[in-house]
């Protein structure tokens, strides 16, 4: 089996232009992988932390001094790259070498193996089968820590092409709703500029209603059927405006303030008006009872984790005992490690909890996680809908269909 023959890290840039830890690990002397670490710009508090005191450099220093106790590990053996990580930091947030090169050392180092071995990375970390298509869950309208202050609170409205019969369908319905969706803004504000957030969703200047009365009409102009041909969801990030001190949802752009019930009841609201298919943090991180009342009412919506969960096996059992999510976002940088992810991933569907693999607002071009999507049998994958970064995860997936092992897409 490929074995570790050598490591070397560097600084680059993240989609943001911020700077971020990339990997490359050679296996045997010759098989190169090689990951770049993102970033979130909405960031749960009970993530790992990207770099040590925020000092990428600080991040860069701690691998070169630990590189030799890396060398020789079999590179598909995400549990000693993982171990040997935790020889080097033992706190709960990879504060000492950061989760950054957590993230990037053990994607790499498993690239490197599955280009050792002659396989695609999927297959690597799922040996069996059956492998099928996460539907891609595209950022077509938003606001919030992605966008500037004139966009709505809320921070993404997806598209989940549901009625699409391959992913090649289920790409074009996303970029056709993405285009109808900025005539639909043009139509209302001959001013608009094309801007767009960090993923490539429109951020027009709106409000939380009015961006969805948008998303609502642009479905019905590109002629699907909402909740049927097209379903939208909502990533709330609610977290980002919940007041602590004052225990409300302040909705400062829009001028509105909602205690929890409230909340609940907005929540509750756009589900049913919009037929959501998906609902991400519509609860404030510690709010496992709310997550859970939204859950019980909304059996065929996913009510999602993210800030909640944070790709945190722990905290996806301390959710299960309230029964708060039907679905969990996975992001590996969250948790650190690519095993720590791939754990969090167990607990998932040990508990039912469907996973939606995610991407971050600060992107690189690689494309890993389409092949993460598909080994951890994620409903959808999270990428963005435009921009070079966000297109490299989505082209990833038309490669994968050249492998027969996949055809079918995700039953929702």
């Amino acid at each position: 089996m490929p074995s570790i023959s050598s490591i070397r890290g560097r600084i680059v840039f993240n989609s943001r232009g911020s700077k971020t830890i990339e990997i490359d690990v050679v296996t045997d002397g010759k098989f190169i992988g090689r990951a770049c670490a993102p970033s979130g710009a909405s960031v749960g508090k009970f993530e790992a932390q990207s770099f040590p005191e925020n000092k990428p450099e600080e991040a860069l220093s701690m691998l070169n001094a630990n590189i030799n106790r890396f060398l020789g590990l079999q590179a598909e053996d995400l549990q000693a790259v993982y171990d040997v990580l935790r020889s080097i930091d033992k706190t709960d947030n990879y504060s000492k070498i950061g989760g950054s090169v957590a993230y990037a050392l053990s994607i790499a180092a498993v690239d490197s193996a599955a280009n050792s071995l002659g396989v695609p990375l999927f297959k690597l970390l799922k040996p069996s089968k059956p492998y099928k298509f996460p539907f891609p869950l595209g950022n077509i309208l938003g606001g919030g820590a992605h966008a500037g202050p004139g966009t709505p609170d809320i921070q993404e409205i997806l598209a989940c092409p549901m009625g699409a019969e391959n992913i090649i369908d289920a790409l074009e319905m996303n970029f056709k709703l993405h285009r109808e969706t900025r005539n639909v803004i043009e139509s209302l504000d001959k001013r608009f500029t094309y801007g767009k957030g960090d993923e490539g969703a429109w951020a027009p200047n709106v409000n939380n209603d009015q961006a969805l009365e948008i998303i609502e009409k642009a479905v019905r102009n590109c002629g699907y059927t909402l909740g049927k041909d097209m379903a939208i969801g909502i990533d709330f990030a609610s977290s980002s405006f919940w007041n602590e001190e004052k225990q409300l949802y302040d909705y400062a752009r829009q001028g509105i303030k909602r205690d929890t019930g409230e909340q609940i009841e907005f929540a509750n609201r756009l589900i049913h008006d919009y037929k959501l298919i998906y609902a991400e943090d519509p609860m404030h991180e510690g709010d496992f009872e709310s997550m859970a009342v939204l859950n019980k009412k909304n059996p065929n919506t996913l009510i999602t984790g993210d800030d909640m969960l944070v790709t945190n096996a722990g905290r996806l059992r301390e959710a299960v005992k309230y029964g708060a999510c039907s679905g969990a976002i996975l992001k590996v940088n969250q948790a650190g490690s690519l095993y720590e992810a791939l754990d969090f991933a167990k607990e998932c569907k040990k508990n039912n909890i469907k996973i939606i693999t995610s991407h971050r607002s600060g992107e690189s071009t690689d494309s890993h996680i389409s092949h993460i999507a598909i080994a951890t049998s994620s409903k959808m994958l999270k990428s963005g809908v435009l921009g070079g970064e966000r297109i490299a995860k989505l082209n990833e997936l038309v490669r994968l269909i050249e492998y027969d092992l996949i055809a079918e897409m995700q039953d929702l």
